[in-house]
């Protein structure tokens, strides 16, 4: 299907000024040739970034090593630009590769000597997160993993395994099995309560729900690009700016040192976020993401939220209309961006939905994510086909 082909109407686009969002669809080409609604797993990226990869280019075509001046500026502004986001000051971000090269570097700061050595997790973690924890098992890390299996987080059980033995908690904002969120207001107080660190992985939710963290006195924060932020293949870490000095990764690089970029040996780390850093890092990814946090930031998170809302409430009611079982939390508190849906043979459907251009993702249900530039036009012919998939 063609978005050409949507049927005549006022393609409503829920709750954003339709101005605004007309000006938003027309940033991505994506948006072209298909009704995109797999923005929980990838996110369209802007027009513009091609004008960085041009640039990018230009500068390999001619090399000059004095370009890597601008490369630091364009990374310390997409970090600063993602600590906005999030509510917090300059320099509490820092950028790399991924996820994953992040949260060991962060669990690498901790000895994990008993009494104080577990680290909380639930079952609804994406596979990052028990598997770094338990390979620090071999330092002293014991694995706490709370949960019933179930779609939904049981916060009650969560707080209950939380005490003096407890070093940090580390949750997921909204689980990628379900969208399924936390109450992290509530989860801060109580982990901080008993003296414990609160560790988020907000992959799934930058982006499209709004996260204060200065507001929140969360800990630390993880997240990337490649989803709700529209970019590619850069991941970040937040940190509490007064819990940054006590904090010392063994896991490091020449570029989290205090003397980094005058090429002489550190005594010392790089102030704030930046003692996170590692080796020499690869600025095209940064560069490339700041078009898409541009964008969105204009817009403003509150607003994507509203109008993210307005959407998946769109799937919900459609889902209750045709029959088809709800796996995501259904009340707007307690839901993400992402509607999950259980129907028959869902990974052969999404492959036949994806062929007519109707395009969401599969893991063990259907994902349904859309994000600020999507309508309810769009919503609706989706859940047509699906409906004609299911009726087959």
């Amino acid at each position: 299907m063609n978005p050409a082909d949507l049927p005549p109407g006022p393609d409503t686009p829920a709750c954003l000024d339709p101005a605004v969002h007309a000006a938003l669809r027309a940033e991505f080409p994506l948006l072209r040739s298909c009704v995109y609604l797999n923005n929980n797993s990838t996110g369209a990226v802007p027009a513009g970034a091609e004008r960085v990869l041009h640039d990018y280019w230009d500068t390999l075509r001619t090399w000059r090593d004095d370009a890597w001046q601008d490369w630091h500026v364009g990374l310390d502004r997409y970090a600063d630009s993602v600590a906005a986001l999030l509510g917090a000051p300059p320099g509490s971000v820092v950028t790399d590769a991924n996820l994953s090269t992040l949260l060991a570097r962060l669990a690498s700061c901790f000895d994990y000597r008993p009494p104080r050595d577990r680290v909380v997790i639930t079952d609804l973690e994406f596979p990052t997160v028990p598997f770094v924890f338990r390979a620090f098992g071999r330092y002293g890390a014991r694995l706490d993993v709370v949960g019933t299996g179930g779609p939904d987080l049981d916060q009650d059980a969560l707080q209950a395994r939380l005490d003096e033995r407890t070093l940090l908690v580390c949750v997921t904002h909204a689980a990628f099995t379900s969208g399924a969120t936390v109450d992290l207001p509530r989860l801060v107080e109580a982990a901080h309560r008993v003296g414990a660190l609160v560790v988020v992985d907000a992959f799934q939710t930058v982006g499209v729900v709004p996260l204060d963290v200065t507001a929140l006195g969360v800990d630390a924060v993880l997240g990337g690009a490649n989803k709700w932020l529209c970019g590619v293949g850069t991941a970040f870490l937040y940190l509490r700016p007064d819990l940054v000095p006590h904090l010392e990764p063994a896991a490091t690089g020449w570029q989290a040192g205090d003397r980094a970029l005058t090429f002489q040996p550190s005594t010392g780390w790089a102030p704030g976020a930046r003692r996170f850093a590692g080796g020499t890092p690869y600025p095209l990814t940064s560069l490339v993401s700041q078009v898409g946090l541009d964008l969105l930031a204009g817009v403003g998170v509150p607003a994507i939220r509203r109008h993210s809302l307005a959407l998946t409430q769109r799937v919900l009611d459609r889902a209750a209309q045709a029959g088809i079982a709800v796996v995501s939390p259904t009340a707007a508190h307690r839901r993400g961006g992402v509607v999950f849906l259980d129907v028959p043979d869902g990974e052969a459907v999404k492959r036949r939905l994806a062929a007519q251009q109707l395009i969401c993702s599969w893991r063990g249900h259907l994902r349904v994510g859309p994000h600020a530039y999507n309508t309810l036009d769009e919503i609706d012919a989706f859940m047509d086909a699906l409906g004609k998939e299911l009726g087959r």
